[in-house]
This record gives structure tokens, sequence and C-alpha cells, in this order.
């Protein structure tokens, strides 16, 4: 039987990140996934630039059944301890936006520094290797009747993985979500999780896509690839950010922060016109200065042809803005700044970049990131119920939560 002080099962950000912290204590270290390349959605993310880390991150870009929970990790393992080691394996870096850094070339760069520091730390990474038990049971049986969870991690783990047997002191789970299926997320982390007597909430697909109602799709599946800077809300939270008309709904940044927010059945508002506080006078002032112009007309001043085209003609917006009354340009000043739409849902797990909820964190100690009732258990990274907004914060917490693991090892 193999020996090990620890394994860590996910060779993604979180997981190798764990790793290499263990790994540098001293600590025999084995990282085992299914899959047949590390670090799969650390190559796709940001473009392929990956943006690895926000400089203005807060436990106050996160969302969790328990806010304060994120705040011991991200305080202690911070963006510029990250950054410090990316410019340390001479890896350049650009501020796209305000905070949000990516590599300058391919998010390549960011997946071999991790698995260089696991390297240098001695932790091996073993890549196709699945595991199918834990103490003997299947991933996802439960306990048997009259067994505590705890016994069961009082010796360590003994885990099979392709035919052979793995002994290791500690576990870590660092296997992620259920977001994007086709890079092998899966729930085996839940599965764990529940067969050592853990609450897991529910989950669903975060900074995703929304899909439309018939309507409203019909008159927007023709701007597909058009793109507009609005203020989208929904569930009490509003974003700036560019939006994007796709042929399946509505994506881009605006989207996909408010998706994560959305509950179903409700409604998202869009502003149209964030950047212009008072479209009714705007409106007036342009009545008087060219009667003749149309409302479309005016549009062109803020959207492309096409965009402005098509909101002139499904609001009915026609004719010179001279036959306009004051009452006519407010309700189009209100439609611009207010427009109401109910998603018919999002594109799922398929397209998603997070999953929300997860691992109850009530479990789970916040310093270590050990299972409270399980000793030598841990969960990091996504597959515990802490997900970040978009630009950089899902990584800095994989980055946080698996050093702090990595230093309670």
């Amino acid at each position: 039987m193999q020996q090990y002080d620890v394994v860590v099962i996910g060779a993604g950000a979180a997981g190798l990140m764990c790793a290499a912290s263990a790994g540098y204590r001293g600590r025999s270290v084995l990282v085992l996934d299914h899959a047949n390349k590390a670090g799969k959605k650390i190559l796709m993310s940001g473009g392929g630039r990956c943006n690895f880390t926000n400089l203005n991150t807060t436990p106050d870009h996160f969302v969790s059944a328990n806010p304060h929970f994120c705040k011991s990790a991200l305080h202690r393992y911070s963006p510029w301890h990250f950054v410090e080691m990316v410019e340390r394996h001479g890896v350049g870096h650009v501020e796209k936006a305000p905070g949000q850094l990516f590599c300058d070339t391919s998010s390549k760069a960011i997946l071999q520094v991790l698995l260089t520091e696991c390297e240098w730390a001695g932790a091996e990474v073993r890549l196709k290797t699945s595991v199918t038990h834990i103490n003997n049971r299947p991933v996802g049986e439960g306990a048997d009747s009259g067994a505590s969870s705890q016994a069961l991690g009082d010796d360590g783990f003994v885990l099979r993985a392709e035919g052979e047997s793995i002994r290791c002191d500690k576990l870590v789970i660092a296997s992620g979500g259920l977001s994007i299926p086709t890079l092998g997320a899966g729930p085996f982390a839940y599965r764990v999780a529940e067969q050592f007597g853990l609450r897991v909430l529910p989950t669903r697909a975060g900074l995703v896509p929304f899909t439309l109602q018939p309507a409203d799709k019909e008159w927007l599946a023709a701007l597909s690839g058009v793109s507009a800077e609005v203020r989208a809300e929904a569930g009490g939270r509003a974003f700036a950010e560019p939006m994007l008309i796709t042929h399946r709904g509505l994506s881009g940044p605006a989207m996909l922060q408010v998706s994560s927010f959305w509950s179903p059945g409700e409604a998202v508002t869009v502003d149209w016109l964030p950047a212009l506080a008072d479209p009714l006078a705007a409106l007036r002032e342009a009545r008087k200065a060219q009667p003749a112009a149309g409302v479309e007309k005016w549009l062109r001043g803020f959207f492309s042809q096409r965009l402005a085209a098509a909101l002139a003609e499904h609001f009915g917006w026609s004719g010179p803005l001279q036959h306009y009354s004051n009452e006519a340009l407010a309700e189009i000043a209100s439609v611009l700044k207010g427009w109401r739409f109910k998603p018919s849902g999002t594109e799922g797990y398929r397209t998603a970049e997070v999953t929300l909820g997860g691992v109850d964190t009530d479990s789970v100690s916040s310093k270590t990131f050990e299972v409270k009732s399980v000793p030598g258990l841990y969960f990091i990274g996504e597959a515990l119920d802490v997900t970040g907004e978009l630009g950089g914060f899902n990584f800095q917490w994989a980055w946080a939560s698996g050093w702090c693991a990595g230093q309670a090892l």
C-alpha cells in the first residue's frame, strides 16, 4: 500500500496551491486527478489569459450562506502574495480593468507556476487517476449504520484509485464544483461530503449567461454579437458592465455578474444608458435642437446602428421627436433606464464559470479548512459554499483556501 502524509484530490487551482504549500512544510504529498491535464479551468479562463487575481479582493465580493467564513483566508493570503509568486517566476501580467490582473501572454504560464512550485516542494501530481473508494466505501456511499463519521478519519484514510490502495494521514478534497462538465467537473466533492455526514447546500450555476423568453429572444436574436455598456440589477445587486447579446440570450460581464444573485422567476432590470443621468432632459433637448430627427437617430449617439434601430423598432419609437409629448419622452426615458425582462433560465453548468452553493462552511474551520467532525479531512476551493464575483475573485479564493489548508497540514 502506498503511503503519503497528504493526498489532495483535484489538480486545479486550489489543489495545486495546497499541495505546494504542504510540500514546502515537509509533508509527502500526492495530488490525484481523473483528468488527462492539470488545471484545465486555469487554461481556458480569461479567454486563455487567466484573470488570476483581483487586487481589490474583499469579502464583500463573495457569496455564501456564511459571509464571514472567507474573511480569515483572504486576509492571511492576499492578492499581493500571489502576485509576488507569479513575478518570482518571471510571468508578466497586465491590469486590464481596475484590479483585474491577467497574464500578458497565456494562462499556461500560471499553470506552469503551480506545477513548478509543486515540483520544487516535492509534491507528486498523478493524472488520469480516478478515486473510486474512500475508507473502502464507494465515493458517495454513506457510513454504515452505527459507525460515526469521526471514526472514519481517526486513523487516516485509505483510498482506492485505479485498482491501487493509497493511505494518507490527511485528505484534501479540491475537486471543484459542477461548472463546465466538459472539462471534467462533477459532484465528487459533494458525494464525499455526504459520505462523511456533512451538509451540502443546494447548488446552481453562477456567472452564467441568461436564456430568454420567446418574445424577447425574437427581437434580440437578430442582434447576436452586439454589445453595450449597461447597468444590470437582480437580487438586490447591480453591476455596470458590458452586456453581450448572443443567439441564445444575454451574456457578457453584466449578465454573468447578476446571474449569481438572480432567482428563477424574478426579473432582471437593465439600464441601457448608465452614463446618462437624465435621459428625459437629453431627449427634450434633442427635440428642441433637431425636432425633425427621429428617436432612432438620437439613440445612435449611444448605441451601434443595429442596436439603435432594433430598440426603436421593438418599442415602437417612430416618427420625428417634435411629435412626442413630454409624457411620451418620459416613457422612452423610463424604458431606457429600467427595461425589465424575465429570463427563461440560464445556460446552466455547461457554460457557468462557477457553482453556487456546495459544502456547508459551518462544518469546516475557516482557518484550517479541516472538517470539524472528521479529523484529517479538508475541503477547499469551489467545493465549498463560497463563490466570488467575476474578475479574478474565484482564483484568489482558490489560492487563499489552498495555501491556508496547506499551512495546517
